[in-house]
């Protein structure tokens, strides 16, 4: 059976690799090419976007894709609306992978706003230290509260006319160690988290170093999903899904 795997998160990553190791299965791994340097892989890879839906659909048919799975970022909801509809012109079976999101705790001091504005407007009038993680492009929002420090954190540098006037970068690749994450917290005077609610275990050590320290945190709700998709949480549902289809001969 011919897979297509849209990739670039450690699910992804780890979906991957458990392709790799299944005869039943010819998986290529499809990667967006955000990231610089990328890690090397284990199964055949291609690089860059397909042309919106109808280059994706070409795709899925010119490579007689018989099943196509969506394991890119929970906040790439361009590619999942996309992947939706080619998946249906071309009658392709679709699974979202789609890891669980974080939740508050009790005693949390947490916010879940939806859309960038509005957590910008958030993080109030009164100056504070922010420890910003929300990805490299979408920082130009933040301009407009230019009277905060922010302490941003991305893979790889962000572009310098999107930042807003006062910040400190720091370019990591996660997982991160809880320590860590509390020394960075405590060495940067940082007063709020500000994050998306990306789920997964890879960064979710911020959240409980904010917790221990008792910081406010500002989470960016996930956008909706395209309605009537199948989703799987973790990597053993999905390849659940996939043997599904083999057995049926899909």
């Amino acid at each position: 059976m011919r897979v297509l795997l849209l990739g670039g998160t450690t699910e992804g990553a780890a979906l991957a690799r458990a392709l790799a190791d299944d005869a039943r299965l010819s998986a290529t791994l499809s990667l967006a090419g955000v990231t610089r340097s990328p890690r090397p892989q284990p199964l055949p890879t291609r690089i860059g976007g397909f042309g919106g839906i109808d280059g994706l659909a070409a795709y899925l048919r010119d490579e007689r894709i018989d099943a196509l799975l969506d394991a890119t970022h929970p906040f790439a909801a361009q590619m999942t609306r996309h992947a939706a509809a080619a998946a249906g012109a071309t009658a392709t079976p679709l699974l979202r992978l789609d890891r669980p999101a974080w939740r508050a705790e009790t005693g949390d001091d947490w916010q879940e706003i939806a859309g960038m504005p509005a957590l910008v407007e958030s993080l109030g009038e009164t100056p504070k230290r922010v420890f910003l993680t929300i990805g490299r492009k979408e920082l130009a929002p933040f301009q407009a509260a230019p009277w905060h420090h922010y302490v941003i954190r991305s893979v790889d540098p962000p572009p310098l006319e999107l930042l807003p006037p006062d910040v400190t970068l720091i370019t990591a690749t996660g997982p991160f160690a809880l320590e860590d994450e509390l020394a960075l917290l405590r060495d940067h005077r940082i007063e709020l988290l500000a994050t998306k609610n990306s789920g997964g275990m890879a960064t979710e050590a911020k959240l409980e170093a904010a917790r221990r320290l008792g910081l406010p945190m500002r989470l960016l709700a996930r956008p909706a999903r395209p309605e009537g998709l199948a989703v799987a949480g973790d990597v053993a549902g999905a390849l659940a899904w996939l043997h599904g289809l083999a057995e049926r001969g899909a």
